[in-house]
């Protein structure tokens, strides 16, 4: 490839030219240089305020770990530590009551409620199945997970197992009775559903072995498709629907009494596409991989090519489903999920572009710039013609407001009409969530979304009270009533900001993909909660969990929540920290080894592999799905008890060491894996140590600023070329 090139005295890669020119730009009333006059005029206005805003973080942060050192934790001067808040600007004058004012969103966003998925980008076979993720079999969600019991008879076997088989249908008639009860009888009796169709309106008929019924609520029936011998029947309920597919034919279907093959769910409504946390992404060949991935989602025509079972696939994007309504009129349901996606935050620069001066610029301000470009060409994603771009890491109001004005400049740089950019503000980092109602009204005009992200905010209530003492435990941490008021002031300040049946009010990741069970038990608590959407791991997680939603109507339990008293900052602020001599040393030894352990095991694909999202096995060989925010979390934990003492650095490294064997023994069947216990200078391994430490002197605690400069030494290695600047 040639030479970095000159557009508008910016110096930009010529992967990168090559893709806005001649991929992403073709099909669209902007030229070529009205994007990169564009871009540059983005880089001189918002440089040089993202500077000062990176700038005063560190400062606050400086001033923090004073007053602790001065003090000691919050609970011994509550009230001088939050006036001391208010006195260097962390903590900002709360605005009057209102609104938010977005208009123009989709109805999986205003009105729907239900799962929601986040995935790498970069990965497109990834994309597309969490696009696709729309809809999804309840028999292979029930069938193929913890769910139902899998000892005994009911132990899934390499071949069909028809006793597991009849528990998944017997579950499945659980759900159906639950959703959509019959006027008498169940589910589990029917014989048969037939739509009959007189003077062009349809009505569902259903038989059971006691004789003829209906729905209770016969408004549930509101389409079908008539396929000859197969039938597929749509019903609705809190706004969601399922497809009963009937198909004699079908070896399921052949054995229920009325032919029911399966039961769809409409499950993903939403997909975070992820350019940040869970990608890693660190020069112009992963940024433009990135880019290229989400324009054909947006063209509609990305595709990936795989090999499966011994056989080579193709993956698409999923068809609009068509039926034809109960009253005969057409009736189109949407394919795919309504796709979002996550911009990096502030903090991060690239060297795909920069600036006459030679310096890299602010990656936020290239992701924005370049993922609203792709998403102009969006013709079936938003039927509203919205860009939705959730924004992660933004610390307080005066960052949010940054954000903001920043796709404003976007807009006019590419022609759009204003508003045009909608923005998803992730509460999940301390001073947002001390300033949520401030932080909500910065962005009011174009809020589609507030989040609750507990693994960054974990890892950034650790770091901003590095000096108050050492932490607790991560499973004690868990527990705290901190992180409860957070979540609750996350829904009653989103409610009082009247985002209910107008904006999302999210919850958290699942973390553990092989537990259906228990997320089955514990996530419902999100919708109960006022919650619209939650994070889910996988499309099957995605079915499962939108059970949920028909379990409970979220809109009636947000009037239940609205005039719930709020949690104050005492609370917020209540993070209590614990005397050194509290443990025992094997206590901090295990500790010390689970999050060594997980660090490692994290670090390693991602600066070997570029892989910014997987399942890690933990300590005990359990999966947990993990990204740069739960490596946040261990990694300041860590850095926190080798400040206070509980831990010597040369102990640190001795651990690290020995957890360097385990993760080599977990991916012993990783043909793509190099061992770390061999090498302790190999970069991977050095990379994972000094996030333990020296992660109390990361920005904020964040993983990107070593991981990236890692990880670039590995391409540069296997290049034979010098390390790249990010």
């Amino acid at each position: 490839m040639s030479q970095d090139q000159k557009q508008s005295g910016l110096t930009i890669s010529p992967l990168l030219v090559d893709f806005i020119e001649n991929e992403a730009l073709p099909g669209l009333s902007v030229s070529a240089e009205q994007f990169w006059n564009g871009l540059a005029s983005l880089v001189a206005e918002h440089g040089p305020t993202n500077a000062r805003l990176l700038a005063k973080r560190d400062d606050i942060q400086m001033k923090i770990d004073d007053w602790h050192r001065k003090y000691g934790p919050v609970s011994a001067n509550r009230q001088g530590y939050e006036l001391f808040l208010k006195d260097i600007g962390y903590l900002v004058a709360e605005p009057a009551d209102f609104a938010v004012e977005t208009d123009g969103l989709d109805p999986e966003i205003s009105t729907l409620c239900g799962p929601q998925l986040v995935v790498p980008v970069s990965n497109a076979r990834y994309a597309l199945n969490a696009a696709n993720a729309r809809w999804g079999s309840l028999y292979d969600a029930l069938y193929g997970t913890d769910v139902i019991e899998r000892s005994g008879d009911l132990k899934p076997t390499r071949e069909f197992n028809p006793v597991r088989g009849a528990a998944v249908v017997e579950r499945a008639a659980d759900f159906l009775d639950e959703a959509f009860p019959l006027a008498s009888g169940s589910h589990k009796a029917v014989t048969s559903y037939v739509v009959a169709v007189q003077g062009g309106t349809a009505a569902l008929a259903i038989a059971t072995s006691a004789g003829p019924t209906t729905l209770k609520d016969q408004s549930a029936f509101v389409a079908y498709a008539d396929k000859g011998d197969k039938a597929e029947i749509v019903l609705r309920h809190h706004g969601l629907h399922v497809v009963l597919v009937i198909d004699k034919d079908n070896p399921i279907g052949a054995n229920h009494p009325a032919g029911l093959a399966d039961v769809l769910i409409e499950a993903a409504l939403t997909t975070i596409q992820d350019c940040e946390d869970s990608v890693a992404a660190v020069d112009d060949v992963d940024k433009v991989g990135v880019y290229r991935n989400w324009l054909g989602l947006m063209k509609g025509d990305l595709k990936d090519n795989f090999e499966k079972g011994g056989k080579r696939m193709t993956r698409t994007l999923n068809p609009d489903r068509e039926y034809r309504g109960a009253t005969g009129e057409p009736l189109v349901l949407k394919g795919r999920a309504l796709l979002l996606v996550r911009n990096v935050g502030h903090l991060m620069t690239t060297g795909a572009v920069k600036t006459d001066a030679g310096k890299p610029i602010g990656e936020g301000l290239l992701d924005a710039m370049v993922t609203v470009l792709c998403a102009m060409h969006d013709t079936q994603n938003s039927r509203t013609g919205a860009i939705y771009i959730v924004k992660p890491k933004m610390h307080g109001p005066e960052e949010v407001a940054f954000a903001c004005s920043i796709f404003a400049s976007v807009e006019k740089a590419l022609g759009l009409r204003p508003l045009t950019v909608k923005i998803g503000i992730m509460d999940e980092e301390r001073r947002t969530s001390a300033n949520l109602k401030a932080a909500i009204h910065a962005a009011r005009e174009r809020v589609f979304f507030i989040n609750t992200g507990f693994l960054d905010r974990t890892g950034d209530e650790i770091h901003t009270s590095m000096e108050a003492g050492p932490v607790l435990r991560k499973d004690e941490i868990k527990s705290e009533r901190w992180i409860e008021a957070y979540e609750d002031r996350n829904v009653l300040i989103g409610l009082a900001c009247g985002l209910s049946g107008r904006a999302q009010i999210g919850k958290g990741m699942w973390a553990r993909p092989d537990d259906m069970a228990a997320m089955m038990e514990a996530k419902i608590g999100h919708p109960r909660a006022g919650a619209n959407t939650a994070w889910v791991p996988s499309p099957t997680a995605a079915t499962l969990h939108a059970l949920h939603y028909h379990q409970v109507d979220v809109f009636e339990a947000q009037k239940r929540r609205h005039n719930e008293a709020t949690p104050g900052l005492e609370e917020l602020f209540s993070m209590p920290v614990q005397e050194p001599f509290s443990l025992s040393r094997e206590e901090i030894i295990r500790e010390l080894e689970n999050n060594a352990q997980g660090i490692l095991g994290y670090v390693v694909r991602w600066v070997q592999q570029g892989v910014g999202c997987s399942k890690v096995p933990d300590i005990n060989d359990v999966g947990l799905m993990e990204d740069r925010a739960t490596c946040r979390i261990s990694s300041q934990a860590v850095a926190n008890w080798l400040r206070h003492g509980l831990i010597s650095k040369d102990e640190v490294t001795s651990i690290f060491e020995r957890m360097a064997g385990v993760v080599d023994e977990q991916n012993a069947g990783d043909p793509l894996y190099r061992p770390m216990a061999e090498n302790f200078q190999s970069i991977a391994f050095l990379a994972a140590l000094d996030l333990a430490l020296h992660g109390a002197d990361q920005p904020a605690g964040y993983t990107e600023p070593i991981l990236h400069a890692r990880r670039l030494e590995v391409k540069a290695r296997e290049a034979g070329k010098p390390a790249a600047i990010a």
